[in-house]
């Protein structure tokens, strides 16, 4: 699977990005699909992911500005991001997982001016 993300940038504090994943083929099958993250100095961390079923799940610090959401006809996952805090300050990664294999896709900067 190949996975193309888009939508990082620079944006001011308290501003919104969009960010989108396609992947090369059908989604419908992977068991979930998400976003990571990793600002300088830190661990790789999950953003927020989304199963088949359309299950999702955030990370305690984007809870209610952050929503997760895919299109299985587009195969795409998109990660709608609010109130951005300079904290949020990453690159975010595209992930999905399936059959007990998670694949990567390049990484989007996410930079947020205080």
């Amino acid at each position: 699977v190949q996975l193309q993300a888009s939508g990082g940038g620079l944006v001011q504090a308290g501003g919104s990005l969009r960010l989108s994943c396609a992947a090369s083929r059908s989604i419908f099958v992977f068991d979930r699909m998400g976003w990571f993250r990793q600002a300088p100095g830190k661990q790789r961390e999950l953003v927020a992911d989304i199963t088949s079923g359309g299950i999702t799940t955030y990370v305690d610090s984007v809870k209610g500005r952050f929503a997760i959401s895919k299109d299985d006809t587009r195969n795409t996952v998109s990660l709608q991001m609010n109130r951005l805090k300079p904290d949020d300050t990453a690159v975010y990664f595209c992930h999905v997982h399936e059959s007990g294999i998670t694949y990567w896709g390049k990484g989007t900067q996410v930079t947020v001016s205080s």
